[in-house]
């Protein structure tokens, strides 16, 4: 699979480390880094609205990447990623297996947060022989209740942070009180952990193209979610303001076998609130 590269390349395990690759496929160049050990089923992340590869939790990612091949990316039109952000899931879904069979991978598990697990659900419903397991955190399926508003919700938070000169995920991701605000507040510093060879940021226009496919989906027909059959874990802030938590609830009710982690006393960022408990929860999951 990556037979070009040298066998005794060191492993890198600390996603701060990792190196900014790039490939390219069907004219767009996809931005990607990867990390721990080859070989084996990779689990790919897709990441969530306005984030670019410098948004995930290095919390999350590095304990995956003790024992797996962890690949994160940036689709098309965002971050390093060239091209433009389509206006839907679905089509978000067809340039994520894009990159994906570039790669060359024909088996992955997947790892989804918030928009990312939108577009996951779309492409296991696709390609369902692609996909061992996946795991879907602070998300909902097509259709659900209250997801065309995310976009609202979204503005009104980032205007109550610009007011606070804070980090809009500080307000949308954890609760405001004491356990939220020292959460949100750790949580952003630990994505600054990376110094060098950053990602460049999302435009403003990929920004608002994501969040009009976000309010396309929730407007649209209920997909059939029991052709999900791959192993599915489920997990949310039991507060989540941005994609209600009852969706998570409803996931799981249509999903089944599913497994639901639902965190008290936290929002859309509970895995990252309680990073702690849920990274060796992922881990057994995946490794099960």
């Amino acid at each position: 699979m990556n037979a070009h590269e040298p066998l005794n390349e060191p492993v890198i395990m600390s996603y701060a480390k990792a190196p900014a690759s790039a490939i390219s496929a069907g004219g767009v160049t996809y931005a990607y880094r990867e990390l721990g050990p080859k070989g084996g089923i990779p689990v790919i992340f897709f990441v969530h609205l306005a984030a670019t590869l410098d948004n995930w939790d290095p919390r999350i990612i590095d304990p995956i990447a003790k024992n797996h091949h962890v690949i994160t990316f940036d689709n098309q039109g965002v971050g390093a990623s060239t091209g433009r952000v389509p206006d839907s899931i679905e089509a978000m879904a067809d340039d994520a297996y894009t990159f994906i069979k570039a790669l060359g991978f024909d088996k992955i598990d997947i790892f989804s947060f918030s928009l990312g697990g939108m577009v996951a659900q779309d492409l296991v419903l696709k390609h369902p022989d692609l996909v061992r397991k996946l795991v879907l955190t602070g998300t909902g399926p097509r259709g659900g209740k209250d997801m065309d508003k995310v976009a609202g919700t979204t503005y009104y938070d980032m205007l109550r942070a610009a007011l606070t000169r804070s980090d809009p995920k500080e307000f949308l991701f954890f609760n405001r009180d004491t356990a939220g605000k020292q959460a949100g507040k750790a949580f952003v510093k630990r994505l600054e952990e990376r110094t060098a060879d950053r990602d460049a940021p999302i435009t403003v226009k990929a920004f608002q193209t994501q969040l009009k496919a976000i309010r396309k989906w929730g407007r649209g027909t209920p997909a059939n979610l029991s052709k999900i059959t791959q192993p599915t874990l489920i997990a949310n802030g039991d507060n989540d303001r941005m994609v209600p938590s009852v969706l998570s609830q409803d996931l799981h009710r249509r999903i089944k076998g599913s497994e639901l982690i639902i965190y008290p006393g936290s929002g859309h960022g509970g895995i990252f609130q309680f990073h702690d408990k849920f990274a060796p929860a992922a881990v057994e999951f995946l490794d099960r």
